[in-house]
């Protein structure tokens, strides 16, 4: 994975070039690349972001729900609280009229979905980054990139003028959306199929609220799916098996009434849309998130179906997994940057997958149409609603607590998965963690020094045992004893210093 040869001469591998413009530039500016931006600017990194868009057009995209684990993620940064004021947050999900998920068993600051705009979720972004330092360039599109042993040159292309300027960047990442302009640079598939067609989506007023505030049913024929944002309007999205039209086909508000009458039963007086659109959606992905000193990310690299509202947060779980490994490798924080980097393939590229499978069963279940498949979908909503365990689970995956990297043999039963936010004597864990380090958690008055490859925090309570907490808020290693031997040995490991 850490060649740098390309399957297109867009990419090819080439001798030293010029000096370089920045250490990493980033290659749009959705929710993943900012948030990757905003870490990297943080870390004193030079960071550029281009974007094809112009500054201040919106991105009326789908995206509307973030789930716990990504509100954890942006509490290390000192954003979730405001973001959670802009929005409403729901603390059940009602699946097929039947199964209600109960989001306030999650153990976490965040136990429900947060719904709001993904718009939204940019402006906090975007202003962490710009107040961190990084660079915007808007109105620009890549035309090629070629690398070489020491970093990446880029060609982009403004779209106002029509001007050619070059980047050079030590590592360059495409969070560039279905249609990444990186990816098809690298000349890397995108195998997967269209799952679903003509979805219509709107944001509407509603008459009459809804019996559960975030509802998905399905009727056989037609599946509809409402939420509210918190601020009058519902984002309601519909489907109808017979009626398949191309995107490109005229879409008006009595359409989505019709699908939901049919789906849930009423349509609430839908009345006042600011927004309506039809699309389908896709399944792919990515074989490779890294090729030499460039990486993927976010829809760039994955792309699902819209069912559990994953593809905003795995996209952020992406960026936070990839943005401090970035920055150790730059800052030589690392015994070993290529293994370092190499991990964000090991570890992200299975979560995308996962996604691509839980959520594609989703929208399937909602889809369902023959008999057995309706008796799949009353079985697995039965089960559901009435096993625990089954419950559980499902609100780990959707919420994305549940979600861990890979244990080498004999390591501690806690390594590779989240930490939670824990009270500590300096604060939370979380509040902690937004300098950006290794956080190691030890007993108060305990035997072990503090190391200088991550920041010394102590158990608030009398609790025993060893934690190192990496930077994006997994467990690197951890022992139950207070001296916690092989200690110095896992900071060399993960940050070259014990």
């Amino acid at each position: 994975m850490n060649g740098t040869t390309g399957s297109t001469g867009s990419t090819r591998s080439t001798g030293p070039e010029s000096p370089f413009t920045t250490d990493v530039l980033v290659v749009g500016s959705g929710p993943t690349g900012l948030l990757l931006a905003g870490d990297l600017a943080a870390a004193g990194l030079d960071v550029t972001v281009v974007e094809r868009r112009a500054h201040g057009v919106s991105n009326m995209t789908r995206a509307f729900a973030v789930h716990a684990r990504t509100l954890e993620m942006l509490d290390a940064r000192g954003l979730a609280d405001e973001l959670v004021k802009r929005g409403r947050t729901i603390d059940h999900l009602r699946l097929f009229g039947r199964a209600s998920l109960d989001m306030t068993r999650l153990r976490s600051r965040f136990p429900y979905v947060l719904i709001t705009p993904q718009y939204e979720v940019e402006q906090v972004l975007e202003q962490r980054a710009l107040s961190a330092g990084a660079e915007f360039r808007y109105g620009a599109e890549l035309l090629s990139l070629r690398q070489d042993a020491e970093g990446v040159t880029a060609e982009l292309r403004g779209t106002a003028d029509a001007g050619h300027t070059t980047v050079r960047a030590r590592y360059l990442v495409g969070t560039d959306g279905v249609h990444s302009s990186v990816r098809e640079a690298l000349g890397l598939p995108f195998p997967g199929v269209s799952v679903i067609r003509s979805i219509v989506l709107a944001d509407v007023r509603l008459t009459e609220e809804p019996e559960g505030l975030l509802t998905v049913n399905g009727s056989g024929d037609s599946f509809a799916f409402i939420a509210p944002f918190g601020d009058g309007y519902y984002r309601v999205m519909g489907w109808n098996r017979k009626r398949q039209a191309p995107d490109s086909a005229p879409v008006d508000l009595a359409e989505l009434r019709t699908i939901a009458r049919e789906a849930l039963g009423s349509d609430y007086g839908m009345h006042d849309a600011r927004w309506i659109s039809r699309f389908h959606s896709d399944e792919r992905q990515a074989p490779a998130y890294r090729v030499g000193r460039v990486f993927l990310a976010g829809d760039a690299a994955h792309v699902h179906s819209p069912a559990g509202g994953q593809g905003m947060n795995t996209g952020l779980q992406d960026a936070a997994n990839l943005s401090w490994k970035l920055a150790a490798a730059l800052r030589g924080r690392t015994p070993d940057a290529e293994a370092l980097l190499d991990s964000y393939q090991t570890e992200r590229h299975p979560v995308g997958k996962t996604v691509l499978r839980t959520s594609g069963s989703l929208v399937r279940l909602a889809m369902a149409h023959n008999p057995l498949q309706r008796v799949a979908r009353s079985l697995f909503t039965r089960i559901v609603a009435s096993v625990r365990p089954a419950s559980n689970r499902a609100i780990g995956m959707i919420s994305g607590l549940a979600i861990s990297y890979g244990q080498e043999r004999g390591a501690h039963p806690l390594t590779g998965k989240r930490a939670p936010d824990l009270e500590l004597a300096e604060g939370r864990l979380y509040e902690v963690l937004r300098r950006g380090e290794f956080v190691l958690v030890t007993p108060r008055g305990g035997e072990v020094p503090a190391p200088s490859g991550a920041i010394c925090a102590h158990w608030k309570s009398d609790r025993r045992g060893t934690l190192l907490v990496r930077p994006d808020g997994y467990v690197a290693w951890a022992s139950d004893r207070a001296d916690a031997p092989g200690l110095h040995t896992a900071l060399a490991r993960w940050t070259g210093r014990a």
